[in-house]
């Protein structure tokens, strides 16, 4: 038995999202966001559309906005202007502890920083989001159980014994991102985010990550919002998105700069 370390709350109905892929996943619209107010927007977003279970790459440079806009997207931060609609639910209207509820049942996130778990297992890492979803645990356990899936996609990315049961500290950097993004997958959300994810795998690695990434989300018709320096990856995806060519606040210096450095 799970014992589930926040309220549940029952998840949004999402079927006719994830049946319809013309259906848009996420909207913004009007979209302003700044670190501080004195500093100008970093972000100012008229419109960007991403249909259900589509793959788009986001291209730019240090300071140019990326991670601003996957933290506004995931509900992480929230713009001083604007609307921004995921799943059909107005992501600046909810409050904090909502939009985490959100996030935790419809979102995999895959985080520059990785943000493991120091003190768990790698397993334990990958089964977390399982906690503080129902849908995603029950999502992972219909596929055999939390472990048996954790163990799957670990193992699809290079990761087996005697590593899975090893704290995370113990792995290298690159292995660290390959348990990071197993845990975004776990569950099967309806989005996944992803922040630099291949910025320290090897060539084979990186083969191995995008083939099981592209795969995850086509079975679960999930949405791919996915950010790299990378552009060689981006004939993969169906869409490429050149955030100068949507942000109206321009090269966004300085604080979102060292974010992304």
């Amino acid at each position: 038995m799970v014992a589930f370390l926040v309220p549940h709350t029952q998840p949004i109905e999402n079927t006719e999202l994830r049946s319809n892929p013309g259906n848009p996943a996420i909207v913004m619209s009007d979209v302003q966001f700044a670190w501080r107010p004195e500093g100008g927007p970093v972000l100012d977003i008229p419109h960007l559309e991403i249909l259900r279970g589509q793959h788009v790459f986001f291209a730019g440079p240090s300071g140019s906005g990326k991670s601003s806009l996957l933290g506004l997207l995931a509900g992480v931060s929230v713009p001083q202007a604007g609307q921004i609609r995921v799943l059909g639910q107005r992501l600046e209207k909810m409050g904090g502890s909502e939009r985490d509820r959100f996030r935790a049942d419809h979102m995999g996130v895959i985080f520059q920083m990785f943000n493991l778990i120091p003190y768990l297992t790698v397993v334990e890492n990958v089964t977390l989001p399982c906690r503080f979803s129902r849908r995603r645990y029950e999502q992972a356990h219909s596929n055999g159980g939390l472990t048996v899936e954790a163990v799957r996609l670990l193992s699809r990315l290079g990761i087996s014994d005697p590593l899975l049961n090893r704290p995370v500290t113990e792995l290298s950097v690159g292995q660290q991102q390959r348990v990071a993004a197993a845990r975004a997958l776990i569950g099967s959300p309806e989005i996944v985010i992803a922040d630099e994810p291949t910025s320290a795998l090897d060539a084979d690695h990186r083969h191995a990550f995008l083939q099981l990434l592209f795969e995850e989300c086509r079975n679960a018709q999930s949405t791919l919002v996915f950010v790299s320096h990378d552009t060689s990856l981006s004939h993969l995806f169906d869409q490429t998105v050149a955030l100068s060519k949507i942000n109206r606040a321009g090269s966004a210096i300085s604080m979102d700069a060292r974010r992304e450095s």
